[in-house]
């Protein structure tokens, strides 16, 4: 063993052993209802324990130097994380695929974490699970796995994926995922979030170590964010780059939780204000297809795989469509239709905040007086709007004006916290991307040049850049 035990820090657990085998297995300790439960699991020698003294910053855990395994016990240890705002109770559970000579038997292990996942589901008390994996694995052989652990939760816990081992890998650690992202989607592994790390110690990884102890530990926060998303609304923002969606989100919130950059994925935020809690979702800026076609396929995949993850955890409540008030292109309609009708299927409320009104004479509003009609002729069908500037500068009145206006607009399309289906609209495009992926090949080739003209006629894509899109989209909803 590379690290001696050290103690931890939660209290001695109860044990009993475990019926057939020489495996004592740890019994669940009570909840505690301000701590975020985490399960580890994985194969033997992937680095769960090194993951629990990683998010601890301190051997907590037994690790072993070889590929084996270690842990006998499923392990409990308390920590504070978050500069100990966040205690977080993380499980290290007995190795998978072992081998019926190993430390503990692979199928004493399946039946033991398959009991701790459904009794801990089932109680409330499992709030995240962390699929630990070594970056060296074969993909194909990870889904046996995962379909153990998604079968016992089924759905109502979120799994992340954490790959380990990656202190070597070239340029970036997280090149592992920009490589193999396609194959898990492809083999039908669908995870909350991911984590490229490694928990190698010694002098020369301190850099990547504390790259790995950082980004576990926002993936943890941000999970925590998503568990929320049951309790209070989802707000969507959408628009194209430069628009100022990161700045309306700071808006909103009253501070400054975003970054004002180019953002690479979709980013979560939790808000509140006026008595109640809203997450905010900021999405990838949507670029002309003719400057970038990869850049804006990429934008709208991102999106795509965003919508997804909110139906499955309550839905999206409010569309909000971000328009830069001095930018009236023609993509602004190919925008507006590819988010609601091709990804929310008019079902879900949509405004549009035009934004950049600082130096508007008279009042803010008097913008949308003018250019209502430009907006009602190319169809631009919304429930509401608002006027506004997201930039303080020499007039801070418009700006708590702007905030008042655009909380008032997010309490009114999201009280109660329910979706309004809106009626009207041909859901044609939505309807065949999703029946079965079967019916989309062969015989049924034709159902697949209908998504292609649908996206070419509605959205105003051309033709290569709908097949594309169509292609990609498709693609994950076979995987799913």
């Amino acid at each position: 063993m590379s690290n001696p035990r050290s103690q931890p820090s939660s209290l001695p657990i109860p044990s009993r052993n475990f019926a057939g085998s020489n495996h004592t297995e740890v019994a669940k300790p009570p909840h505690h209802p301000d701590t975020f439960s985490v399960v580890i699991c994985g194969e033997s020698g992937s680095g769960k324990s090194s993951l629990v003294n990683l998010i601890a910053g301190a051997n907590m855990a037994v690790t072993s130097g070889d590929a084996g395994g270690c842990t006998t016990t499923t392990g409990v240890h308390e920590v504070l994380i978050l500069n100990e705002t966040l205690k977080v109770k993380l499980f290290d559970t007995v190795g998978l695929n072992e081998g019926p000579r190993g430390t503990v038997p692979d199928k004493v292990a399946r039946r033991i974490l398959k009991r701790l996942l459904r009794t801990s589901t089932e109680q409330g008390d499992l709030h995240l699970i962390m699929y630990c994996v070594q970056g060296e694995r074969e993909i194909r052989t990870l889904r046996q796995n995962y379909q153990l652990i998604r079968s016992q939760v089924k759905g109502k816990v979120p799994i992340v994926l954490v790959i380990t081992c990656l202190e070597s890998h070239q340029p970036e650690m997280e090149d592992w995922w920009r490589i193999n992202e396609r194959t898990i989607s492809k083999l039908g592994m669908t995870f909350s979030g991911h984590a490229c790390i490694t928990t190698a110690t010694g002098p020369i990884f301190v850099p990547r170590r504390t790259q790995s102890h950082d980004a576990v530990c926002e993936l943890i926060k941000q999970c925590r964010l998503s568990n929320n998303t049951g309790h209070h609304p989802n707000v969507v923002i959408f628009g194209q780059g430069g628009a100022g969606k990161s700045s309306l989100v700071n808006l909103i919130a009253g501070e400054n939780v975003a970054k004002t950059s180019v953002c690479l994925k979709w980013e979560e935020y939790l808000v509140k204000f006026g008595g109640g809690s809203y997450n905010i979702f900021d999405t990838v800026g949507l670029e002309e297809p003719q400057l970038g076609i990869q850049q804006y396929l990429d934008a709208v995949e991102n999106a795509y795989s965003l919508i997804q993850k909110l139906e499955r955890q309550g839905g999206v409540n409010l569309l909000m469509f971000c328009v830069h008030a001095d930018r009236l292109t023609a993509t602004l309609q190919s925008d507006y239709r590819l988010f609601n009708e091709f990804l929310c299927e008019k079902k879900v409320p949509i405004v549009v905040v035009i934004t950049r009104l600082e130096n508007e004479v008279g009042e803010m509003d008097a913008w949308w007086k003018r250019n209502k009609d430009t907006f009602r002729h190319q169809e631009f069908d919304v429930d509401g709007h608002a006027c506004i500037t997201a930039i303080r500068g020499n007039r801070p009145e418009r700006y708590e004006q702007s905030r008042t206006t655009i909380r008032n607009l997010v309490k009114e399309f999201t009280a109660d916290g329910q979706k309004r289906t809106r009626k009207g609209g041909d859901n044609l495009l939505v309807s065949l991307i999703q029946k079965p992926i079967g019916l989309l090949l062969g015989k049924s080739r034709s159902k697949k040049d209908k998504i292609d003209l649908r996206l070419t006629k509605r959205c105003g894509l051309t033709p290569v850049v709908a097949k594309q899109l169509a292609d990609r989209i498709q693609k994950d909803v076979g995987a799913t």
